[in-house]
């Protein structure tokens, strides 16, 4: 009997708030069994929802295989594992905490009153992190914010390293039905189906889905668009940072005529290398087994790229396949074979500094590659020749890998008769100027996309502009999902790109969003002209 009462006393004793959650947790019917997740006032969170079985075993470097249906309730209220990755600065033999094999998960954030017949327009976002790092959870990534704005937010995990790419002859020989190479587009994929099947339980829209992601995620968009088996799949799409000509592609054959002119080895040739630093001689089925073997610390590597003495590559990147990725986006775009839809697509104003791009240390060796367009590069880059030379290899490096190319996306789509909406992010805050003294940096807009400020990398002092430039961006990104215009009330006009006007939303250093013709457009203009010189400017560095 006493037990009995010191039981009752601790369930009447529990905070109200703890018994009120408990209460009102919602309940979603899947196709898969029931979810429960969290209610947060006008949101409702579900977290660590598998869309895939886990890859690991002998589905290591295999397609994502099917989720099996669970009895009961499924507890969404905390986020899956990230996929394993080694983390910034991470050692050989170690991975990052909270990151395994097992780690195919989504998570999904929407309003509160969200009913089955809601059909609410619904984002995925796919993150960054050079395909080697990353994830869909944490503060930074919840989609709070656009659940507010009346939009269902999914964050997805994808595999990453060479357990999202990879490729080895005994893996090309084994199931010779499946799609080989990079793993990660299939997981994508396969969220993305997973959306198609069960969002509308959610109160999503499956007829109205937006992808959209940030430098690898945004490279990812680019991929989808040009991926057969993608299509159908998404009817908007939003690349942050993602270029959008030819990505890192690793042809699986040598020979392969589409393969990428900047990676001639084969991601075969790289597989096998990775092999021998293992000890692992022999390219059959015998040698696989052994692959799969290995630890999940031994194939992350530390995120190696290369065998740690200068040796031969042994990651290869996304791959070129020919069966899954057929083309790259780039060759897509220019034959106007990418999936139709309406585009929005930017880059900030300083990505990236120093040696990125190539190893030139000088202005006047830089300008030097342009060849015949030497002086028009010199008059756009450094009109008055008083530039020092960190800050015209800044503007280089982000014209060349991300705002050119993107231009160049977006005027395929215009062709294509789809619209298409260029932004160029430069804001800056004070407290970030002397870090960032040319200008906005790569990914310094996700924290503002998601309006998620406090979550932004060194939790910077958030400033009255901030919160302003956060509105801004999170309610165009919002507007945009819904109906394919990120215009509408209170909000600056953006205009739809025309070959003719060239008008993008230029938001200024100082968070000032202005409709203009683009004011980079001499800089795009030649190194779009020396587009002939690519491989030659490309290959100076990487």
């Amino acid at each position: 009997m006493k037990k009995l009462i010191v039981g009752l006393a601790i369930i009447f004793s529990m905070p109200v708030t703890a018994q009120q959650s408990a209460a009102n947790a919602p309940k979603v019917h899947t196709k898969l069994g029931i979810v429960s997740g969290v209610n947060e006032g006008a949101v409702d969170s579900f977290k660590g929802i598998r869309y895939a079985a886990a890859p690991v075993g002998e589905y290591r470097w295999r397609p994502p295989q099917p989720v099996k249906p669970w009895e009961g309730e499924l507890n969404a209220t905390e986020y899956g594992s990230n996929c394993a990755q080694s983390g910034w600065g991470g050692t050989p033999g170690t991975i990052s905490e909270g990151s395994s094999e097992d780690c195919l998960f989504l998570n999904i954030w929407r309003p509160a009153n969200a009913t089955a017949e809601s059909q609410i327009p619904v984002m995925v976002w796919i993150h960054g992190g050079g395909f080697v790092g990353g994830s869909g959870s944490g503060p930074g990534n919840a989609g709070n914010e656009f659940a507010k704005k009346g939009v269902i937010l999914i964050t997805i995990n994808y595999r990453l390293g060479r357990l999202g790419h990879f490729a080895f002859p005994a893996l090309s020989a084994e199931h010779p039905g499946e799609p080989k190479g990079s793993y990660a587009f299939m997981d994508q994929i396969a969220a993305l189906q997973w959306v198609q099947k069960n969002v509308a339980a959610f109160g999503g829209d499956p007829d109205n889905v937006t992808i959209f992601g940030f430098s690898a995620g945004g490279v990812s968009v680019h991929s989808l668009m040009t991926i057969p088996d993608a299509k159908g799949l998404f009817h908007k799409a939003i690349s942050q940072s993602g270029g959008g000509r030819d990505g890192v592609l690793t042809g699986r054959h040598i020979s392969e005529e589409n393969a990428d002119p900047f990676y001639k080895v084969s991601a075969e040739t790289i597989g096998v290398n990775f092999a021998k630093k293992h000890g692992i001689d022999g390219t059959d089925a015998e040698a696989l087994a052994k692959l799969r073997a290995l630890s999940v610390e031994e194939i992350v590597d530390g995120g190696q790229e290369n065998d740690g003495e200068g040796g031969p590559r042994i990651y290869s990147g996304p791959i070129l396949d020919s069966k899954l990725v057929v083309e790259t986006a780039e060759s897509a775009y220019k034959a106007g074979r990418q999936v139709n839809v309406p585009l929005m697509i930017g880059s900030n104003s300083a990505e990236i500094g120093g040696s990125f791009v190539n190893t030139s240390n000088s202005k006047e060796e830089l300008f030097s590659l342009f060849g015949n367009f030497e002086d028009e590069a010199k008059a756009a880059f450094d009109p008055n020749g008083t530039k020092e030379f960190a800050e015209v290899i800044t503007k280089f490096n982000t014209d060349w890998v991300w705002a050119e190319p993107g231009r160049f996306a977006a005027r395929a789509f215009v062709e294509e008769g789809k619209p298409a909406y260029i932004y160029h992010f430069g804001f800056v805050p004070d407290p970030l100027k002397e870090r960032m003294p040319y200008g906005a940096g790569h990914g310094s807009e996700v924290g503002y996309v998601f309006n998620n400020l406090n979550a932004r990398w060194g939790n910077p002092e958030t400033t009255p502009e901030d919160k302003g430039v956060a509105k801004m961006m999170n309610t165009y990104w919002a507007n945009f999902a819904k109906t394919g215009n990120p215009n509408g009330k209170e909000l600056p006009k953006w205009p739809v790109y025309t070959l003719k006007k060239n008008g993008i939303l230029d938001i200024k250093p100082d968070g000032t969003p202005t409709a203009t013709p683009d004011p980079r457009k001499a800089r795009l203009d030649v190194i779009e002209n020396a587009s002939k010189l690519r491989k030659q400017i490309q290959s100076r560095g990487i």
